[in-house]
């Protein structure tokens, strides 16, 4: 009988759930277990576990107790920022005292709150040599693949390779407190989202055929800014859903960031990414979207031109959901429907990928190698906010550089 590969899920929030759906397309691989702090909420996701067929999943008390158990033989790390040294320092010290053993652990991005933490990470798997991965949705969207493919096989191979890539992930704001501090978080959306798009706009940039290094970034320009969510009227909003420990009247995050990253790369090319993230986004919902332009192609995808709308005259009145898309902000009118959404961002195929690799003992297109650097970019960017200069990569300081927004000192 094929091996399958014993999954067990540390968290159990929004992120968690979005990969649940995800694995209802990966054949070879069980959600068995879920940890979370909160025991109820553990124990609601293991039930969406089994709801969903991807596993007869329950709920853990302990993630060391999850180690333990030979039936779990990977854990895919979806906790919040805040918790992530914890979490791996719990899984590495199980390991250590030889209570268990895994094939394989794979992290939601980003990696860590800033270098140091990211650096840490790294570190203690690397200690007791578990392999890892990092998990960056966007790059394995079915759209991004097969676009990449076919531009890299017709459109650079006959006349040269692409010059230009944007990337954007836009929406209203996180579902939970904690997103929305700076110093749980790590920052605001440059932190939080920024890792997407900086990292797609390198992944389109390189030729499919060679290493991700083979288009390194080398200088940065970032610009950071509250543009909705420090207005009088939105902060005091925004405390009254959130709690009152989210008050960006006193502790503000930015809601907006963008940057421009500018590559060297191997062949002797200059080429450009542009990113921008945003919480300050009003449409339909989640808006992911990418360009890649070269000589004499391009490519272009939105992920809310899904092709199926839908239209809700005035009569139609219901309760606010997100049954449409991902981070929805309407119920009337004509909306976009996402459908299959952990397929169109790419969970499944990751997912997929991940399972594959720990279960075949090959290394992931994407380690936490890979996460530390991706982190290192988002803390340039933040040095070059602060500075208002344009940054070289790696600048001096950035393996002990914490923003601003995080220590709780900056101001707009």
């Amino acid at each position: 009988m094929t091996k399958r590969l014993g999954i067990g899920m540390v968290g159990s929030g929004f992120n968690a759930k979005f990969h649940l759906l995800g694995f209802v397309g990966v054949r070879d691989a069980d959600v068995l277990g879920v940890w979370s702090p909160n025991q109820n909420n553990a124990a609601e996701t293991a039930g969406i576990a089994k709801k969903l067929g991807v596993g007869d999943a329950k709920p853990y008390p302990s993630i060391t107790a999850m180690v333990e158990d030979p039936a779990i033989d990977a854990l895919w790390l979806c906790g919040p920022n805040f918790a992530r040294i914890e979490n791996v320092e719990e899984i590495v010290s199980t390991i250590e005292r030889g209570k268990g053993s895994l094939l394989g652990l794979a992290c939601e991005k980003p990696l860590a709150r800033n270098v140091s933490e990211a650096k840490k990470v790294l570190e203690l798997v690397n200690k007791v040599g578990l392999p890892h991965g990092y998990l960056e949705n966007q790059v394995f969207a079915p759209q991004v693949e097969v676009g990449r493919t076919l531009l890299w096989a017709r459109g650079a191979k006959l006349t040269g390779r692409p010059y230009l890539a944007r990337a954007a992930e836009e929406h209203s704001g996180p579902h939970g407190p904690w997103f929305w501090q700076g110093a749980l978080q790590g920052g605001g959306v440059l932190n939080d989202m920024m890792c997407h798009s900086s990292l797609l706009v390198q992944h389109l940039l390189t030729d499919p055929t060679k290493p991700r290094s083979s288009v390194r970034p080398s200088r940065l320009t970032a610009h950071i800014a509250s543009l909705k969510w420090t207005r009088p009227a939105y902060s005091k909003k925004l405390s009254a859903t959130m709690g009152k420990d989210v008050n960006y009247d006193k502790s503000p995050a930015e809601d907006f960031a963008s940057v421009v990253i500018e590559f060297e790369t191997d062949d002797g090319h200059r080429v450009l990414g542009e990113a921008t993230t945003s919480w300050s986004f009003v449409g339909a919902g989640l808006r992911l979207s990418a360009e890649l332009l070269g000589p004499e192609y391009s490519l272009s995808w939105n992920s809310l031109d899904s092709g199926l709308k839908l239209f809700f005259s005035r009569e139609v009145q219901g309760k606010s959901g997100e049954d449409l898309v991902e981070k929805q902000n309407a119920e009337m009118g004509q909306m976009p429907v996402v459908a299959s959404e952990a397929a169109a961002y790419g969970y499944e195929a990751e997912d997929r990928h991940f399972v594959q690799c720990f279960l075949n003992k090959q290394k992931p297109s994407l380690t936490f190698d890979d996460g530390l650097q991706v982190v290192k970019v988002l803390m340039t960017a933040y040095m070059s906010a602060e500075q208002g200069r344009t940054v070289d990569f790696p600048p001096p300081g950035v393996d002990t550089f914490v923003p601003a927004v995080a220590k709780g000192t900056w101001k707009p």
